[in-house]
C-alpha cells in the first residue's frame, strides 16, 4: 500500500523547527537558571523513564577520566588504506574533531576512504579471563582514550559459549546496570559443548582485546575484531571484524541491487522504516542483521548474525571489513559454521526458529490492489480472471474496503454486500483483508463509538508517551490514531477479539498486516513534548538512516511498550504484531494454519509471517533488483516470499507486466498488486495467454513447491534459492543473481529488460532439460544466450532430481483434487532421487501431529522406486500418481512394467517413447498414494532405429551380415526394414580431445579397433578431426576430415568469411557428444535437436563414409537431382543416388544434377536447411525413425547448417552462402521453342512466320544439335547454311535466338576442325593420369565420310558411326581461354546468338575407347571405377554398377586452377558446374550483354551463372506432375531460372488434353520452353494444334507476358537477396500445417498462386486455399475463401490463378514478343488485404545490360495502399526509359462495399480527376491513366472516396 510521505523540504523545515524550539527553550532555561543547555544534553539527570538502555553509574562518564595515552598511527609508507576504521562516522571529518578523538589524521584523494581513522589507543584490555562451561569469560577494561560519544562504560564483560559443533556465541554486556537486550521468546540459552567437539576454535587475545574465530578443517580466519577498537558506550557501541573473503550476503532491509554485497565503503543503516524502495541505501521495513559468507570452492561457509534491534549501520569496506555501530543494546553475536552456505542458513534458522509451514493455498496466486473503489470493481475484476481462466487462489482488498480507514470495519456503501461476496469468494477460492496497526481516535461515520478503539481504552492497550500512561497520538490513514503496543499480553488479547469479532461480519481466511515499521504520518507524536527528551530522539550517534532523525515518519523514540522504550524496541514493532497476529489467528481459524503476510520483519520473523517486498515501482531495474531481495529473505528465514508483480507505484507497460508475471509465477510468493491512480494490471487486463500459461505450470509444480515448504520448515531449508547454494564450487554461481532456482532443481532464467529475447544466462555445471519441451540441453558451467521470445520465460529442471506434479486447475482446492504425475530428470549417472509431502494442506501442526504422506521417489538401473515413508493422512490415498515422465534417457524403451511392493510386477502398454529427445512418458497409471511402487522400464531396438550395415550392391544373407559384425534380424512382410542393421552401442571412434572456443570446437577422434567391430568397404581413417565453426548467428559449419592427411576437398568457392563472425545471440547451440561420437545441434528458441548424428553407423574409410542423423520431424524437402513422387520426402526406408549422369527422368534414376541439400520444417514451424559440401558419389537413405543416413565414397564430411528460422528465411541464408541467383536477361522469360530433329532452316523459318501469323508471344527460337555439321560445336552443317541470315532476320524484329553447345570435342576429323586443334595447343582436355594420353570416349559427334544408318540402336551406332571425343577440362585456366576464344569466334564469324544451352555436360559418355573396341571398362577399375560400395541405386541397366556408367573413366584427372591434380572419381558431379560460368564468362564477353546460359548438370552454386531445364521428359501426366516437383526443388538449391519441357520430350501424348494443360503449366514456369524430340514426337508448337488448341495457347501466354514485370521482378529479388522465385505455399504461409505437403500448387513470388490440373481428363481442381484473401485473377474477385481445401471449376481453356490480398503487381500490355511489350501501358493489379492494405515493388532495367542492378542502372519503385490511398514511391532512378514507365491503368481489388463517387491523382505536382469504373459486386475500382501521361518514374498518389 502506497504511503504518504514528506517532501525534503517539508522534512527540513521541521526538524529546522523543532531545532529552533529546542534553543529557544535553553536560553530561556540559561537566562532563568544560569545553567548551560549543553550540560543537559550531555549529563542529562537520570529518571526512570529517561535512560534507553542503563542506568549512569561510576562506570559511565560522558568523557574519559583516565589520563589518554597517545595513540599510534600507522606509518604512511605502505599504509593498508582498505584497513583505516573511521573515527568519525556521524560527519565530514575536520582535522580538528580526529585530534580532538586521538584519531590519525590523514586525508586522501577522494572521501569515501576515511581521512580520520583509529590509531592504537582505543578500545578495551582483555583481564581476568576464565573458562566455563562451555565458553570463557573475561572482564574487558576501557583503554583510556578520548571518547567519541560520552558516557564510555568503563568495564564490560566478555562471555562466550560454544552452543554446538558448528555456532560460537560472544557477548559483552555492562556488568554494572542491566542494558536492554531482544527478548527473543525463541531462542534459547544453550548448555553448550566442550570446544575440543566444536568445528572451530576461538582465541581471545587481551592487549588490546580482540577475538577470533577460526575453522579448525583449514585454519581460515572467520572473524577477527582486531582490525579495530572496541567502543562501548550508553548510546554507541561498535566492533569491526575483518572477514575472510569477498563474497557476502545479506543485511535487511535494504535494497541491494546485487545479492552479493558490494565492498566499496558502503554504508547500510538497519531500522525499520515507511519507505518505498529505490535506487539508493535507504533503510526500508525490515531489521536484519544477519549476513553469511562463502570462503572457497569446498563450499565451506560462514554465518553471523547479531542480536539487536536497536538503530544502527553496518559499515563494508574492501579488506574486506564489516563495523558494526549500533545506538543501544548489548553486543550480542552468533557465528555459525557450515560445509556449505545452505547449512549455514539452517543453522541461522535453528537459532530463532525455522519457516512456518504455510497453507497450501498459500502457494496460490493472489490479485490485489489498492483503491479498487468498490465492491463493484473487485467482482468485475474476479470475474474476467474466472473467466480467462487464471489460476488464482486468492482476492485482496487494500484499506479502501474500510469505512474511513478504520481496523475491523468495512464500507457499508462502496462495499455494501462485501459479507456475501467473501462467502462466493469461498466457492471459488480465498479472501484476504489488509490490517494496519494504527487505530483510530475518532467516531464512527454514522456518529457511533468506534468499539475498537473504545475496548482497547478499556483494556490499556496502546503504546505510551514518555510518561508511560498516556497514549501516544499519531496519524496514519484513518486520521488521528493510536497504536496497539503488541508486545503487552493485554493487547495480544485485545487483538485477537477484535479480529474475531469481524471475522464473524466478514469471512475473511488470512490477513495482510502492513504499516507496520510502525508508520506515522506525523514526526513522533502530536504532544510534541516528546521529541524534546534530546537523549533518546537525538541520541549523540544517530545511524545513517532516512532524514537522519530517529522519529522520522515514526513515534517518539522515548515512547513506552511493554518491552521496553521504542528507542531499543522500534524495530520489533511489525515482529510483534506477527506474534500477536498468528496468535489471533489461531483463534479466528482454531487448529487451521490461515496466512499472514507482513511488511516489517525481524530475525524469526518467519516462523510467524510472510512477507512481500514492499511497495515497489513499476521499472524494470525494480524487477531484477527483486530476485536478490527474495533470495535475501530466504536467508533470513522467511522462504514465502515475493516482490509485487507488475510493480505497485507508476503505470505498467504490458512487456514489463508480462516479463513480471513471468516472473512472478515462480516467486514463492505470487501476487499482483498496484496503487491507486495507476493503470489496471490484473493478469486479465492484458490477455490471459503468458500470465495463465506460466501461472498455470506454478500450479502444476505446486507439490514440489510445497514439498520445498516442508522441508524448509523441517530442516530450515532455502525455497528460492541461488545458485552457489548448489554449485559453491564454481565461483560464477557466487555472483549470480539474475536468475535463481526452487530449490536444487528447477532454474529459472527470467527477461528483466525491456526489448529483449536473448538473455545471458549462466548455466551450472549439470545436466538440465527444458521444462516445457523435456528435451536435454547441451549447455554446462557457461554463459549462454538463452532465447526467450515475449512470451517465454526459462524452465530448466536439473537432471538427477525428480519433481512431484499434480494435474492444474484454476485454484488449489480444484487442483488438490486432480492426479498426480512425476518428472524424472536423470542425471549423468542415468539417477535421479525426489521427495513428495502431502498433507491436508491447512491443518495446523500437521507435520508434528503426523498427519501427512511422505515419499521418497529414487531412480537407478531403470528402476523408479516409490517408497511411501509415512502415510498418515488417509484422506489423501484417494489421489493417485497417473504420469510419469522420465527425460533423458540414454535407449530407447521397448516395455514397461510396474507393480506394488512385494507383488509381482504387471506389463504396462500405456506409454510412449520420442527417440529423438529420449523422453519416456507413462499414461493411466493408478498408484494411489500410501502405497509403494515401482516402474522399470526395458531397453529396446524398435525397427525404425534399425540402421543398415549392408548397403552394397546384392543382397546380403545372414552369413555376410555376421560376417561384417552387423546383427540380423529378418522381417517379415514387405516391410522396407533392414534385416541387417548396426548393433545400438556400434562407436568405432573415441572422442579423445575437445577444445570449446569462443567461434566453435575443435575435436579429436581416435579409431578404437575393439569397439570397430563393423567391417566397412576400405580402409578407416585412423584420427579424425572435427571442426565446428559458428560463422554468423543464423550458420555454423561443421567438418570431419582426416587428421593426419590430406584428402580431397570440393575446389567450389563459397561466400563464407574468413573468420566466424557469430555473437551470442547465436541461433543454435551445438554439442559433441561421445559414447557413442555424435554431434548434436539444437536450435535455441525451441530446444528442439535439429541436427544429431550420435546414432550407430558412423564410419570414415577410405572410400566408404557414412554418416547419420536424426530428424526433428518427417518434414524433409531437397536432394537432387532424382525423381520422386511428392515434394515432401517420403521416409519410409527409401535410399536415393546421386551422381550426375545422361539419364532422363525416371523413378529414383538418378540424373543430370547433384545436390546433396535438404531443407526441414520442424513441427514448431521453424525451418533450416543442411548442405553436405561434398562431389563424391553418394546416395542417402531416409527411415522413419526420422532420420537420414548420408553415404558417400570419398571426400571429406564438410556440412553447412542454416537456421532459418523460416523456410524462405533458411533458402536465403542458403544462397547466400552458394551465391545469389544469375539474373535473367527480361526477354529469358518470354516463351520459347525449340526441338531435337529440325531438318533444316527453312522448316524453323516457317515456324516462325506461323507463330508470328497467329500473334502468339513468342520470344526465343532454338536449334538444337541438328544444326551442327555431324554435331561438331562451333560448326553450321549444310542444311542449316542460311541458318545465320535467318536469325539476324529475327533477331531486328526483338527475337533472341540460343544455340546448343556439347561439351565434346571430336578427335577423329580429316579436314581442319580449329575447336580440337586449339585445344590440342592449349593442353585442354581430360588424360588418363601420369600421361599425355587424352582419355577418349564417345558421344554424339559422328566420323567424317561416314554414312549413318538410322536404323540402328543407339548401342550399335556408337561402334559404327560416333567419333572418338575429347573432354574439356574446364577447371584449367587455359580451358576457359580457349572455350571463350571459340564462342567468340562462332559468334563473329560463324552467327550470332543470345544465349547458349550446354548439354550433356554430366559429363556424358556412350562408350570409352579400349584397344580398338568401345567398352565400359577402364584403365583402373576394381579401386576409382568399381569402388568397394557404390550404391544400388546409381544405376540403370541390369548388372550396372559401376561410377563408369556412361560417365568418364574414374581415374582420369583434372587440374585445378592452382596447378594441383584431381581425379574424375572426385569432380565427376562438378563438370557441368565447372563448365557454366566460363561459358557465361565467354557469352557476355562475346556479346557485350547479360544473354543466359541453360546448363543440364549442376552442383551448388551454379544458379549464380545460369539455369537450367527438367531434362530429356516425357509426354506423361506423370510427368507433368513431377515438373512441379522439380521446379519447386531447383529452386530451393538456388536455380530459379527453372523449367520443364513443356509437353516433353519423349513420345505423342496422344491427347490434345495433355497438350492444352502442358501449355497452361508451363506458362508459369521460369523457363518457359518446348522441345520435342524427333522421331518419337509430333510437333507440340502452338501452330501445330488446331484453331481452339491456339488461341487457347495464346491466352494463356499473353496472361504470362501480362505479369513479366512482376515476374522480372520476383527475379531480381532472388538475385538480389536470394530466397524462391517459384514458391511452395509452406513458405508463405509456414505456421499452417495444411501447406508443408502441397506441391500440385505454387506461388510465383509471395503473391500469385496457380493451381494447375495435373490429371487426365478433369474438368475441376482441389487445392488449398491458404489463410489470406485471394482474389481470382481472371475476374478481380475475391473468392471469399481462406484455409480450407476447395474444389474449383477447371476448364480445359482455363488454368485457375489467384493474386493474394495485400499485394500489389505490377503488369504490362502483352505483345509478340517482350521487345514489342516493354513499349506498352504498365498497369497495376492492387488486391487489398482484409485491413485494406497492400504493397508491392517494381524492379525495372533495359532487360539485358550486364550487372545493372550491381552498376545502379535500375529503376526501383514501391507502391503502398494504405485504406483509399495509393501511392507510389521511387527508390531508385538510374534508368530512365518513360516509353516503358507509362502506366495505363490501376486495378482495385477489394475495394469495399462503398460505392466510390470521387477520386484524385496528384502527380508532377498537379491534381487531375482520372477517370474510373467500379463493379460494386466484385468490389473493383479501376483507374484509365492512358491519357493522363502518366509514368512510373515519378512518385504518384491517387485517392477515392
Amino acid at each position: 500500500m502506497a504511503k504518504k510521505k514528506f517532501s525534503a523540504l517539508e522534512i527540513s523545515l521541521i526538524v529546522l523547527f523543532i531545532i529552533v524550539t529546542a534553543i529557544a527553550i535553553a536560553l530561556v532555561t540559561v537566562l532563568a537558571t544560569k545553567v548551560p543547555a549543553v550540560e543537559e544534553i550531555k549529563s542529562p539527570t537520570p529518571t526512570s523513564n529517561s535512560t534507553p538502555t542503563s542506568t549512569p553509574t561510576s562506570t559511565s562518564t560522558p568523557t574519559s577520566t583516565s589520563t589518554p595515552s597517545p595513540g599510534k598511527c600507522p606509518p604512511e609508507q605502505g599504509e593498508p588504506i582498505n584497513e583505516r576504521i573511521n573515527c568519525i562516522p556521524e560527519q565530514h571529518p575536520t582535522k580538528a574533531i580526529c585530534e580532538e578523538r586521538g584519531c590519525c589524521w590523514r586525508p586522501w584523494n577522494n572521501t569515501v576512504i576515511p581521512w580520520c581513522f583509529f590509531a592504537d589507543n582505543h578500545g578495551y584490555n582483555a583481564e581476568s579471563i576464565t573458562n566455563e562451561n562451555a565458553g570463557l569469560k573475561a572482564t574487558l577494561n576501557r583503554i583510556p582514550s578520548p571518547t567519541l560519544f560520552g558516557e564510555d562504560i568503563k568495564s564490560v564483560i566478555l562471555t562466550t559459549q560454544t552452543q554446538t559443533g558448528n555456532r560460537f556465541r560472544f557477548k559483552i554486556t555492562d556488568p554494572n546496570n542491566k542494558r536492554y537486550e531482544v527478548p527473543h521468546q525463541f531462542v534459547k540459552e544453550e548448555t553448550g559443548i566442550p570446544a575440543a567437539d566444536t568445528l572451530y576454535d576461538v582465541q581471545v587475545s587481551e592487549n588490546p582485546f580482540s577475538i577470533k574465530v577460526i575453522r579448525k578443517s583449514n585454519n581460515k580466519v572467520l572473524c577477527d575484531t582486531s582490525v579495530g577498537p572496541l567502543l562501548y558506550s550508553n548510546q554507541y557501541l561498535q566492533i569491526s571484524t575483518r572477514l575472510p573473503s569477498e563474497y557476502i550476503y545479506g543485511f535487511g532491509g535494504h535494497i541491494h541491487k546485487r545479492f552479493r554485497h558490494d565492498l566499496y565503503w558502503k554504508t547500510w543503516p538497519i531500522f525499520t522504516r515507511d519507505e518505498i524502495p529505490g535506487d539508493n541505501n535507504h533503510n526500508l521495513y525490515g531489521h536484519q542483521t544477519f549476513f553469511m559468507g562463502i570462503g572457497d570452492t569446498s563450499g565451506k561457509s560462514y554465518g553471523v548474525f547479531l542480536m539487536n534491534s536497536n538503530a544502527m549501520e553496518v559499515f563494508i569496506q574492501p579488506t574486506p571489513i564489516i563495523t558494526y555501530r549500533v545506538t543501544g543494546g548489548i553486543l550480542d553475536f552468533y557465528i555459525f559454521l557450515g560445509d556449505t552456505p545452505e547449512q549455514v542458513v539452517q543453522q541461522y534458522q535453528e537459532v530463532h526458529w525455522r519457516p512456518a509451514m504455510p497453507a497450501y493455498w498459500n502457494l496460490g496466486f493472489q490479485l490485489s490492489r489498492w483503491n479498487y473503489g468498490s465492491l463493484d470493481t473487485v467482482s468485475e475484476v474476479v470475474r474476467r480472471n474466472r473467466e480467462a481462466g487464471i489460476p488464482y487462489d486468492a482476492q485482496v482488498t487494500d484499506i479502501d474496503y474500510m469505512e474511513d480507514h478504520k481496523e475491523f470495519t468495512y464500507d457499508r456503501v462502496k462495499f455494501n454486500g462485501l459479507p456475501e461476496f467473501a462467502q462466493d469468494l469461498h466457492n471459488h477460492g480465498k479472501y484476504i483483508i489488509i490490517l494496519d496497526p494504527a487505530i483510530s481516535i475518532n467516531k464512527r461515520a454514522n456518529g457511533a463509538e468506534y468499539q475498537t478503539y473504545v475496548r482497547g481504552n478499556e483494556k490499556n492497550v496502546w503504546v505510551n508517551e514518555s510518561d508511560g500512561t498516556t497514549p501516544l497520538i499519531g496519524e496514519v490513514w484513518p486520521g488521528l490514531t493510536v497504536y496497539p503496543d503488541f508486545t503487552n499480553p493485554q493487547t495480544i488479547e485485545w487483538w485477537a477479539n477484535e479480529c474475531n469479532l469481524f471475522h464473524q461480519q466478514v469471512e475473511y481466511d488470512g490477513l495482510w498486516i502492513d504499516m507496520n515499521e510502525v508508520s506515522s504520518f506525523i514526526q513522533g507524536s502530536l504532544n510534541l513534548k516528546g521529541v524534546l527528551l534530546i537523549v533518546l530522539n537525538y541520541p549523540p550517534f544517530t545511524p545513517g538512516i532516512l532524514d537522519k532523525v530517529m522519529y522520522s515518519k515514526t513515534l517518539c523514540m522515548d515512547a513506552v511498550q511493554h518491552w521496553g522504550k521504542q528507542y531499543d524496541v522500534h524495530s520489533l514493532y511489525g515482529y510483534s504484531m506477527a506474534i500477536a497476529t498468528e496468535q489471533a489467528v489461531e483463534r479466528v481459524f482454531p487448529n487451521k494454519r490461515s496466512f499472514i503476510l507482513t511488511r516489517s520483519t525481524f530475525g524469526g520473523s518467519g516462523r510467524h509471517a510472510n512477507h512481500w517486498l514492499g511497495d515497489n515501482t513499476a521499472s524494470w531495474e525494480q524487477m531484477e533488483w527483486s530476485i536478490t531481495g527474495m533470495l535475501e529473505f530466504g536467508i533470513f528465514g522467511m522462504p514465502l516470499v515475493g516482490a509485487t508483480s507488475c510493480g505497485f507505484l507508476a503505470d505498467t507497460t504490458e512487456e514489463l507486466c508480462r516479463r513480471w508475471m513471468q516472473l512472478g509465477a515462480f516467486y514463492p510468493f505470487s501476487r499482483n498488486h498496484n496503487a491507486e491512480g495507476y493503470m489496471e494490471q490484473d493478469p486479465a487486463y492484458f490477455g490471459q495467454d503468458s500470465s495463465r500459461h506460466y501461472l498455470t505450470i506454478r500450479y502444476t509444480l505446486l507439490p514440489f513447491l510445497y514439498t520445498l515448504f516442508y522441508r524448509a520448515h523441517m530442516f530450515g531449508e532455502t525455497v528460492a534459492r541461488p545458485f552457489l547454494y548448489e554449485f559453491y564450487d564454481d565461483t560464477n554461481s557466487w555472483i549470480e543473481d539474475t536468475q535463481f532456482l526452487w530449490g536444487p532443481a528447477l532454474l529459472i532464467t527470467p527477461v528483466l529488460r525491456p526489448g529483449v529475447e536473448n538473455v545471458s544466462a549462466y548455466i551450472p555445471n549439470a545436466t538440465w532439460y527444458d521444462y516445457e519441451t523435456g528435451i536435454k540441453r547441451p549447455w554446462r558451467k557457461e554463459r549462454i544466450n538463452m532465447y526467450l521470445p515475449g512470451d517465454k520465460i526459462g524452465l530448466h529442471l536439473r537432471g538427477g532430481y525428480i519433481i512431484p506434479t499434480q494435474e492444474p486447475d484454476v485454484t488449489t482446492t480444484a487442483s488438490r483434487k486432480n492426479p498426480l504425475g512425476l518428472i524424472v530428470a536423470l542425471d549423468d549417472n542415468q539417477a535421479a532421487k525426489g521427495e513428495l509431502f502431502w498433507d491436508d494442506g491447512e491443518s495446523k501442526d500437521s507435520i508434528e501431529k503426523k498427519m501427512y504422506i511422505l515419499y521418497t521417489f529414487s531412480v537407478s538401473n531403470n528402476e523408479l522406486v516409490l517408497n511411501c515413508t509415512h502415510s498418515s493422512y488417509a484422506e489423501g490415498t484417494s489421489l493417485a500418481f497417473k504420469t510419469i515422465k522420465v527425460l533423458g534417457l540414454r535407449e530407447d524403451v521397448r516395455s514397461i512394467t510396474v507393480g506394488e511392493n512385494d507383488q509381482q510386477m504387471a506389463t504396462h502398454t500405456n506409454f510412449t517413447f520420442d527417440s529423438a529427445n529420449k523422453i519416456l512418458s507413462i499414461t493411466a497409471l493408478n498408484f494411489n498414494l500410501a502405497g509403494s511402487f515401482i516402474v522399470r522400464w526395458c531397453r529396446t531396438f524398435s525397427d525404425n532405429e534399425k540402421f543398415t550395415c549392408y548397403p552394397d550392391v546384392g543382397t546380403a544373407t545372414e552369413g555376410t551380415c555376421t560376417q561384417r559384425g552387423c546383427l540380423w534380424q529378418p522381417v517379415s512382410g514387405l516391410s522396407n526394414v533392414p534385416p541387417y542393421y548396426f548393433p545400438p552401442e556400434n562407436n568405432p571412434y573415441t572422442l579423445t580431445s575437445i577444445q570449446p572456443l569462443p567461434t566453435g570446437i575443435t575435436a579429436e577422434l581416435q579409431l578404437n579397433p575393439p569397439n570397430a567391430r563393423i567391417k566397412l568397404p576400405s580402409n578407416p581413417i585412423s584420427t579424425l578431426r572435427v571442426g565446428v565453426k559458428y560463422h554468423p548467428n543464423d550458420m555454423l559449419q561443421f567438418k570431419i576430415y582426416d587428421a593426419q592427411h590430406k584428402r580431397y576437398e570440393v575446389p567450389v568457392p563459397l561466400n563464407i568469411p574468413d573468420t566466424p563472425t557469430s555473437s551470442n545471440e547465436r541461433l543454435y547451440d551445438v554439442e559433441i557428444k561421445e559414447n557413442p561420437f555424435g554431434i548434436q545441434v539444437r536450435r535455441r528458441s525451441s530446444g528442439k535437436l535439429i541436427w544429431d548424428s550420435r546414432l550407430p553407423g558412423f564410419g570414415f574409410n577410405d572410400q566408404f563414409i557414412q554418416i547419420s542423423t536424426r530428424l526433428p520431424s518427417n518434414y524433409l524437402y531437397g536432394f537432387g537431382e532424382v525423381e520422386h513422387t511428392a515434394f515432401k520426402r517420403d521416409l519410409n526406408w527409401h535410399t536415393w543416388g546421386m551422381f550426375t549422369r545422361d539419364q532422363p527422368p525416371g523413378y529414383k534414376l538418378n540424373s543430370y544434377g547433384f545436390h546433396p541439400y535438404y531443407m526441414a520444417l520442424e513441427n514448431e514451424g521453424n525451418a533450416h536447411g543442411v548442405l553436405l559440401l561434398n562431389s563424391n558419389g553418394m546416395d542417402v537413405t531416409f527411415q522413419p525413425t526420422p532420420a537420414l543416413t548420408y553415404r558417400t565414397i570419398g571426400g571429406i564430411l564438410d556440412f553447412y547448417m542454416f537456421l532459418g528460422p523460416t523456410p524462405e528465411i533458411a533458402t536465403r541464408q542458403y544462397h547466400e552462402v552458394i551465391g545469389f541467383p544469375v539474373m535473367p536477361p527480361y526477354w529469358a522469360l518470354g516463351f520459347q521453342l525449340c526441338r531435337y530433329g529440325y531438318r533444316n532452316t527453312s522448316e524453323i523459318e516457317q515456324l516462325y512466320n506461323d507463330m508470328v501469323a497467329a500473334n502468339i508471344p513468342y520470344d526465343v527460337q532454338y536449334t538444337d544439335i541438328n544444326y551442327m555439321e555431324r554435331q561438331l560445336d562451333f560448326t553450321i552443317g549444310e542444311r542449316f547454311k542460311t541458318l545465320p541470315e535467318f536469325v539476324d532476320r529475327i533477331r531486328k524484329d526483338g527475337m533472341k535466338y540460343i544455340v546448343i553447345l556439347a561439351p565434346a570435342i571430336s578427335g577423329n576429323e580429316t579436314q581442319p576442325y580449329p575447336a580440337f586443334e586449339r585445344g590440342i595447343q592449349k593442353d585442354v582436355f581430360v588424360k588418363w593420369p601420369n600421361t599425355n594420353d587424352i582419355c577418349w570416349p564417345k558421344v554424339w559427334p559422328d566420323l567424317p565420310n561416314v554414312t549413318i544408318d538410322e536404323t540402328i540402336t543407339e548401342d550399335e551406332a556408337v561402334n559404327a558411326s560416333r567419333a572418338h571425343v575429347a573432354f574439356p577440362d574446364f577447371f584449367r585456366n587455359s580451358t576457359l581461354e580457349w572455350w571463350a576464344r571459340e564462342i567468340y569466334d562462332f559468334y563473329n564469324e560463324k552467327m550470332k546468338f543470345d544465349g547458349l544451352w550446354i548439354d550433356m555436360n554430366e559429363p556424358s559418355s556412350f562408350g570409352i575407347q579400349m584397344g580398338g573396341k568401345v567398352l565400359n571398362e577402364c584403365r583402373r577399375m576394381m579401386t576409382l571405377n568399381y569402388p568397394p560400395v557404390f550404391s544400388p541405386e546409381l544405376r540403370v541397366k541390369e548388372g550396372e554398377g559401376a561410377s563408369i556408367s556412361e560417365a568418364m573413366c574414374m581415374e582420369t584427372e583434372h587440374i585445378l586452377i592452382d596447378g594441383s591434380s584431381v581425379l574424375q572419381y572426385d569432380v565427376h558431379n562438378l563438370y557441368g558446374w565447372s563448365q557454366v560460368k566460363p561459358t557465361l564468362d565467354a557469352l557476355q564477353n562475346t556479346t557485350g550483354l547479360r544473354g543466359i546460359v541453360i546448363s543440364r548438370s549442376t552442383y551448388p552454386t551454379t544458379g549464380r551463372w545460369g539455369g537450367h531445364w527438367l531434362g530429356d521428359n516425357y509426354t506423361t501426366w506423370d510427368n507433368l506432375e513431377k515438373s512441379l516437383i522439380g521446379m519447386l526443388e531447383l529452386n530451393l538449391f538456388g536455380i530459379p531460372y527453372i523449367g520443364a519441357d513443356i509437353c516433353g520430350v519423349f513420345h505423342d501424348s496422344g491427347y490434345p488434353s495433355l497438350y492444352f494443360v502442358g501449355i497452361q503449366v508451363g506458362a508459369f514456369y521460369p523457363y518457359p520452353r518446348e522441345s520435342p524430340t524427333i522421331n518419337f514426337t509430333r510437333s507440340q508448337d502452338p501452330v501445330s494444334w488446331m484453331k481452339l488448341l491456339l488461341q487457347m495457347s495464346k491466352k494463356v501466354l499473353e496472361i504470362r507476358y501480362t505479369l513479366l514485370p512482376y515476374f522480372y521482378t520476383q527475379m531480381h529479388e532472388a538475385h538480389a537477396h536470394g530466397g524462391t522465385v517459384i514458391r511452395p505455399l509452406m513458405h508463405e504461409f509456414f505456421d499452417d500445417k495444411e501447406t508443408w505437403e502441397i506441391y500440385k500448387q505454387f506461388l510465383w513470388g509471395p503473391a500469385f498462386m496457380v493451381t494447375p490440373v495435373v490429371e487426365p481428363f478433369r474438368t475441376s481442381v482441389t487445392g488449398y486455399v491458404p489463410k489470406a484473401r485471394w482474389f481470382d485473377y481472371h475476374t478481380g474477385a475475391d473468392i471469399k475463401l481462406k484455409g480450407i481445401l476447395h474444389t474449383f471449376s477447371a476448364p480445359f481453356d482455363t488454368i485457375n490463378l489467384h493474386v493474394r490480398g495485400g499485394y500489389i503487381l505490377p503488369c504490362q500490355e502483352p505483345a509478340r514478343n517482350t521487345h514489342l511489350s516493354r513499349q506498352n501501358y504498365m498497369k497495376l493489379i492492387v488486391a487489398a488485404d482484409d485491413n485494406q492494405m497492400a504493397q508491392g515493388t517494381l524492379f525495372g532495367d533495359d532487360g539485358e545490360s550486364i550487372d545493372t542492378y550491381e552498376r545502379g542502372q535500375y529503376t526501383s519503385i514501391q507502391f503502398n495502399l494504405n485504406q483509399t490511398t495509393l501511392t507510389s514511391t521511387v527508390l531508385a532512378n538510374g534508368y530512365k526509359n518513360k516509353q516503358e514507365m507509362r502506366l495505363g491503368s490501376i486495378h482495385i481489388w477489394g475495394k469495399g462495399t462503398l460505392r466510390i463517387s470521387n477520386a484524385n491523382l496528384v502527380y508532377g505536382g498537379r491534381k487531375h480527376q482520372p477517370p474510373f469504373t467500379q463493379e460494386e459486386a466484385k468490389e473493383t475500382l479501376i483507374f484509365d491513366l492512358k491519357n493522363m501521361n502518366v509514368t512510373l518514374d515519378e512518385p504518384i498518389q491517387i485517392t477515392w472516396s
